[in-house]
């Protein structure tokens, strides 16, 4: 096992297991790994991981938020924000005090 060739090989795993790949490059992977333990390892991870991805529902994105609800947020933003200029003011004010 060659550290270079494991590294050639990890390059087109994820095309190797789609088999997008020409065929005579799959043979060349196929018998890598066939030989090389670490390679075995790595390929069965990532086919669990491809699997894994595959198998998750993509989640639906969600409805545009209640009127309620978002003039609830634009107020708690609001009140953040002045508070946020009164904290600066207060800082600025003390500092300007101290020199």
């Amino acid at each position: 096992m060659k550290v270079s060739e494991c590294r050639r090989i990890f390059e087109m795993l994820s095309e190797y297991l789609d088999r997008d790949l020409p065929d005579d490059v799959c043979q060349d992977i196929d018998s890598h790994i066939a030989g090389c333990s670490p390679c075995v390892e790595f390929v069965e991870s990532l086919k669990k991981s491809m699997h894994l991805c595959r198998s998750c529902k993509s989640m639906d994105e969600p409805g545009p938020l209640d009127p309620a609800a978002r003039d609830e947020l634009y107020a708690a933003y609001k009140k953040a924000v002045a508070e946020r200029k009164k904290t600066r003011a207060s800082e600025v004010a003390a500092r300007d005090r101290g020199h």
